[in-house]
């Protein structure tokens, strides 16, 4: 058996691996008779950080599929009273139980709950993550699938989680030549819950799961069946980036208190505002160049065409364009102003009310754009209503990229919640994203 110093890993990344697999030495494979049968034929999933909350719903799923499991953890013996029935071995074993198999999946990790030292973090997620994924490679495991939460998606979300998270996605990304897979998770929940969740353990499951629907509308949640799906279905032919939620599929709770949100401020702000949108079009009449109010076709959920209502802001006549593809001199000096303080977009709370948009969504896009519909329909992007702003949007990316465009766009759908919603509203009535930007 390989002692884990004769990976011939280098550097201080190397000290941290020594730090943590040195609490144990190596121990000869813990397993019972139905472990002894050959792997040949079979699916073999060696597994890091397996005592954990996930990991500890999750083994049980995967031996129920008849998958061969390793699990590893600084403490065999533990890992062994926890799962009888799986093979169980030390850090330090890794060169030997993890040779050939066919994926690896790290779920070693420190919580917030765990620490709060930056260092210690960082030596876990961030560190320790780079040599397992060194370690699996010169195993000559198929996949590194490296586990993560949403939070590292928030780039600014300085939290020592989430900042160590995002540090290991690089250093697990450097050790593998860019070919591990980042699997980044919202709540996760089982019999059990944990987290922000963690009081509805007090409660009769019945009542508890029956509460999980409303507290899932504010934030999503993905039930350990599916993470055990997608390992034994997807997980070898994974993209590099997989972001798995229900994305508020089919959650009522969310889908009628976002549409009531929609409701209220749409008919809120066109009563409210009304003096300021009387006085807009004023001004833009007063100009003498042509209707206020600019009408184009855009398309909306499901692809469906409607007519979206905005401020003109441009002269009569600008081709119909994306607008990154129009010239700036087309856009009138008031036009410049309402852009800024995104005044032209008040008139599609019309839209709102009507249901063909919401506040939060993707922007929607024209017609025209064949390479970005098309982009859409394959993303599922088309699949919910577009909207006044969203999360691309206040990230400052327009339609110029399609490709990024797109991504930003589904990472919205998976991450979606009440909670992130009213934050986006927040920082675009802020001034939060720079809108679609004209050619210069």
């Amino acid at each position: 058996m390989k002692h884990v110093d004769q990976i011939g890993i280098a550097g201080k990344s190397l000290e941290n691996f020594r730090k943590i697999s040195a609490l144990s030495k190596p121990t000869p494979l813990r397993h019972n008779d139905r472990n002894r049968t050959s792997y040949r034929g079979t699916m073999r999933i060696v597994i890091s950080g397996a005592s954990g909350f996930v990991g500890q719903m999750l083994v049980p799923k995967l031996s129920q599929s008849g998958v061969a499991l390793v699990l590893l953890g600084r403490d065999a013996a533990q890992l062994s009273r926890l799962f009888p029935d799986c093979t169980t071995a030390t850090y330090a074993d890794l060169p030997y139980v993890a040779e050939g198999a066919d994926l690896f999946v790290n779920l070693a990790v420190r919580n917030n709950n765990q620490s709060d030292n930056v260092a210690d973090m960082t030596r876990v997620n961030a560190d320790f993550a780079a040599e397992l994924a060194t370690a699996s490679r010169l195993a000559g495991v198929t996949r590194f699938v490296n586990v993560s939460s949403i939070h590292a998606l928030d780039s600014h979300d300085a939290r020592p989680y989430a900042a160590s998270k995002r540090a290991g996605i690089t250093l697990v990304d450097a050790a593998t030549d860019g070919r591990a897979t980042h699997l980044y998770l919202p709540s996760v929940v089982g019999e059990q819950f944990s987290g922000a969740l963690a009081p509805l353990n007090i409660l009769p499951p019945p009542l508890a799961h029956a509460l999980l629907g409303p507290l899932s509308a504010l934030k999503p949640v993905l039930r350990i069946d599916e993470i055990a799906d997608w390992i034994m279905e997807k997980a070898l032919t994974a993209p590099k980036h997989v972001i798995l939620t229900n994305g508020q599929k089919n959650n009522i709770f969310y889908a009628v208190t976002s549409r009531t949100l929609d409701l209220g401020a749409a008919i809120g702000g066109l009563v409210c505002l009304s003096p300021l949108l009387l006085m807009t079009w004023f001004l833009i009449r007063k100009q003498g160049d042509g209707p206020a109010i600019f009408a184009q076709a855009r398309i909306g959920r499901h692809g469906r065409i409607f007519t979206c209502y905005k401020f003109r802001t441009m002269v009569v006549g600008t081709v119909q364009a994306g607008t990154h593809e129009v010239s700036g001199s087309a856009v009138t000096p008031l036009g410049m102003r309402l852009r800024r303080w995104k005044i032209d977009e008040l008139p599609q709370l019309w839209n709102v009310l009507k249901g063909e948009m919401s506040l939060i969504g993707p922007r929607p896009c024209l017609p025209s754009q064949e390479e970005l519909v098309h982009r859409r329909t394959e993303g599922g992007v088309l699949d919910v209503r577009p909207g006044i702003s969203g999360l691309a949007q206040v990230a400052g990316i327009d339609m110029s990229d399609p490709a990024r465009l797109v991504e930003w766009d589904r990472r919205y759908i998976a991450i979606r919640g009440l909670i992130l919603d009213l934050k986006l509203i927040l920082q675009t009535a802020r001034g939060g994203g720079r809108g679609d930007r004209v050619a210069s």
